[in-house]
């Protein structure tokens, strides 16, 4: 455990030292977010962060491959150096459209490249589920499905990028519940070796974002554009996916039989917010006769402004929903279910009440926000 908190301070020192010449080439390159009628920040504010969080990610990476605990994880396979690469081609062109506003088509086309290429070259694919043991016998079909999955959690974690925090906040609460329970899983496998890339991945991007967040966090001094939440998108579907059917269920105790498909729900569990934005918005955009990439202001944070909340209370009830849903299915690991289904309930009960209740201050009219997506 000390290694990966080692890693994971590592990752985010380098992030919140380097954020300030990533805001620094933002405003030399021009990648600056405008005053528009739709936003809630009062000036002009740049958007570059996600190079930072590569940086620290990357410094990471490299310090974690020369620990002896880690050196598993980085022999016999290359899927931990594929999955930089493409956090790193991801970040290209998230930087590339913080700077000259790429086209939608012209994104997609290049977030599928670049799962692509770390699901054919790296061998970060999903080939099977843990359910029912279901297996995916085709490569093609593999293929295709981690490229999907790997897409659709980019644009999930670029939908909800609307508020000063908000994304690498509910990555780095999300990512923590993940990292717990790989940790955990791992421990009650393997009584002689905790390494585990999923493990790794999560504490470097958890780093990450950490490091990112008193830059970012209201009122942003930078923000992490398209260059930081396709990098986080991506990692945290990359940790899903290197988890995600390598557990053996037959090698699971029988006290944590229930945890065998949590491979693939504890990341759902992670996103569930973003997930659930992205599908509210497409369904919305499309059912008005626009395309679903067309901008906004309908997002669920939009709608927290709309109701009363303040711009940080409304970022941390939404760290909220994610810490109560993460590690509600975290806690499948070490607690019965009895015991994680009233938890849970009284975690969506407090979440409930500070959303809905008495702290909201006035309806401010139509919901604002920076607008990104």
């Amino acid at each position: 455990m000390r290694v990966y908190l080692l890693v994971m301070l590592v990752a985010a020192a380098v992030t919140f030292l380097t954020t300030p010449l990533a805001r620094w080439l933002a405003l030399r390159s021009g990648a600056i977010t405008a005053v528009r009628d739709r936003d809630v920040h009062a000036t002009p504010t740049p958007r570059m962060g996600g190079v930072a969080m590569l940086l620290g990610m990357a410094v990471a990476m490299v310090l974690a491959s020369r620990m002896p605990f880690l050196e598993g994880v980085f022999t016999g396979s290359n899927q931990a150096w594929a999955i930089l690469a493409g956090a790193a081609m991801v970040c290209v062109l998230g930087a590339a459209d913080d700077i000259w506003d790429l086209d939608w088509i012209t994104k997609l086309v290049g977030q599928v490249l670049a799962a692509g290429f770390m699901a054919w070259q790296g061998g970060v694919q999903l080939f099977s589920l843990p359910i029912a043991g279901l297996t995916i016998g085709s490569s093609y079909l593999s293929l295709g499905v981690t490229v999907l999955a790997v897409v659709v959690a980019i644009n999930a974690v670029n939908f909800v990028d609307g508020l000063d925090g908000l994304a690498a906040g509910l990555i780095a609460i999300g990512g923590s519940g993940f990292f717990v329970y790989t940790y955990l899983l791992t421990r009650d496998i393997s009584s002689t070796d905790y390494s585990n890339l999923a493990s790794l991945v999560v504490a470097v991007l958890v780093g990450a974002c950490l490091g990112f967040l008193p830059h970012n966090f209201h009122p942003a001094r930078i923000f992490m554009g398209d260059s930081g939440s396709m990098v986080i998108g991506l990692t945290i579907a990359a940790a899903a996916i290197v988890v995600t059917g390598k557990i053996d269920p037959g090698m699971v105790s029988d006290r944590q039989a229930i945890p065998a498909f949590l491979p693939i729900a504890l990341p759902v569990a992670v996103i569930l917010l973003p997930l659930l934005d992205m599908g509210l918005a497409v369904v919305r955009r499309l059912g008005a006769g626009r395309s679903p990439f067309q901008p906004d202001r309908l997002h669920l944070h939009h709608r927290l402004l709309e109701i009363g909340h303040s711009h940080r209370r409304a970022v941390v009830i939404m760290y909220l929903w994610t810490a109560v849903f993460a590690f509600g299915a975290a806690a499948l690991a070490v607690w019965t279910t009895t015991t994680v289904l009233i938890a849970l309930g009284a975690g969506v009960l407090l979440a409930l009440a500070l959303t809905l209740g008495p702290l909201r201050g006035k309806v401010r009219g139509a919901p604002t926000a920076r607008g990104a997506s």
